[in-house]
């Protein structure tokens, strides 16, 4: 088992209830890969560095977890099409 860190960069446009759906699906997704979720933080609102779909800020999750090597990339095929994702970044933490 490896140790991933996904980010997700949701949408401010949405309420908490409905961004919080966001996450969840996205751990759900997680767990379907085979992966376990070791820890989610909620890092707010923040302004983005530039505009995405006319949007100046948006909120940030960052999801960390343990799961085998295959399973980033099929984390990555769903959460590309989630709506309300306007980024993601899923790495391999280091091991230090």
């Amino acid at each position: 088992m490896n140790k991933y860190e996904l980010t997700l960069v949701v949408s401010a446009k949405i309420e908490d209830d409905a961004r919080a759906a966001v996450v969840a699906k996205a751990q759900d997704y997680i767990t379907r890969a085979g992966g376990t979720v070791t820890n989610v933080e909620d890092w707010g609102k923040k302004r983005l560095a530039y505009e995405i779909q006319k949007m100046r800020e948006a909120f940030y999750y960052f999801v960390q977890f343990d799961a085998e090597a295959d399973a980033p990339a099929q984390i990555e095929e769903n959460v590309r099409i989630m709506d309300n994702v306007l980024r993601f970044l899923c790495v391999r933490a280091d091991e230090a």
